[in-house]
């Protein structure tokens, strides 16, 4: 179920959300733009986790790898092919895609924990991989990443890194011209996500996710579901990965880990597990909320003598449980009690 999107008040509230998306590249702080930024992108990772486990019930923790393919397609394609950022991003999606199709049609055969366990190796085969290959990922020690948004000179061969463009009385640094195609990238994720969810694959895989032998049994075929579900879902994480080096501008594997997985796992679990609604919930909350936990973490008993990145870890743990315990179904579920506390309350009155 998704919040209802079809009364006066809900496409109010839409345009009231695009302007405060349009406004904010010019009211916000450099920081707060940056922010804005990764939140973007955990929109789009959190909304093709929420394709897999949310829609169609496979648990997968490798979606930091097909983060990682991205994000070093992007890398490639700048520097050896000199591709334009248009292209690079649905191209980074297809490579996830493909590879995404590769592993699902074998491991999707597997369920539970026997699946996350596959997906967790997929993480590390990754990271080896890169580690390999010095030569073309820089190794531990990594590459830089094109700035695709920047103009090029041709005379020079650089780019410049603090170039701005102006449009009239508006001036777009590097960070502010991001923002703007991140939105776009996750305003498009979002309405695709939502577009599936209702379309006859996506209430197929709802089927198969609640129930598999029912689903089986009215002439869908479980295994498909969830591979469709898989391609699409590494499609939409290898497009982030991409948005994640281009943002960096500099890229090395070690964000591409387990925590990072398990991070968008934590997003889907705090929105709402099955809605696009709690993707996006999740994502924002979690990119939002970091920031606030790391100066919570800091005065904190027991946890106070942790780096921030630790304390921002175990705060977040602490929330999902919460979160499990007392609302499963996450921010969605507050807002649907939030729907009907007011709804009664105006009936009564």
């Amino acid at each position: 179920m998704e919040p209802a999107v079809n009364n006066g008040r809900s496409r109010l509230a839409m345009v009231a959300v695009a302007i405060v998306l349009l406004a904010l590249p010019l009211l916000a702080s450099d920081r707060w733009v940056t922010i804005a930024n990764l939140a973007a992108i955990s929109v789009v990772g959190s909304v093709g986790l929420m394709i897999l486990t949310g829609f169609a019930g496979p648990i997968s923790l490798g979606h930091a790898a097909f983060m990682a393919l991205g994000a070093y397609f992007a890398a490639f394609a700048g520097h050896g092919w000199h591709l334009p950022f248009w292209l690079v991003l649905p191209l980074a999606g297809a490579v996830g895609a493909a590879v995404g199709l590769a592993v699902g049609s074998f491991s999707l055969r597997l369920a539970g924990l026997q699946l996350a366990i596959v997906t967790i190796g997929l993480v590390y085969l990754v990271q080896y991989l890169l580690h390999a290959v010095p030569e073309a990922t820089g190794g531990a020690s990594g590459m830089s990443v094109p700035m695709y948004v920047v103009p090029f000179d041709s005379e020079t061969g650089m780019r410049e890194v603090y170039a701005s463009m102006a449009y009239g009385p508006l001036v777009l640094d590097f960070s502010r011209k991001l923002y703007l195609i991140f939105v776009l990238v996750a305003v498009a994720s979002v309405w695709m996500a939502r577009n599936l969810r209702r379309s006859d694959a996506g209430r197929a895989m709802l089927a198969v996710r609640d129930q598999h032998l029912a689903a089986a049994a009215l002439g869908i075929h479980p295994a498909r579901m969830k591979i469709i579900a898989f391609v699409i879902s590494s499609f939409f994480a290898a497009v982030a990965g991409a948005m994640f080096a281009v943002q960096q501008q500099y890229l090395t594997i070690e964000p591409f880990n387990l925590a990072m997985s398990i991070d968008y796992v934590a997003m889907i679990v705090i929105g709402g597990i099955g809605t696009v609604f709690g993707a996006v919930a999740g994502a924002l909350a979690f990119v939002v909320l970091a920031p606030m936990l790391e100066d919570l973490g800091a005065v904190l008993p027991l946890i106070s003598e942790l780096s921030s990145a630790q304390q921002s870890t175990v705060l977040f743990s602490v929330l999902v449980c919460l979160f499990l315990i007392f609302e499963p179904l996450g921010l969605f579920g507050l807002w649907m009690r939030g729907r009907r506390y007011f709804a009664a309350r105006r009936f009564r009155q």
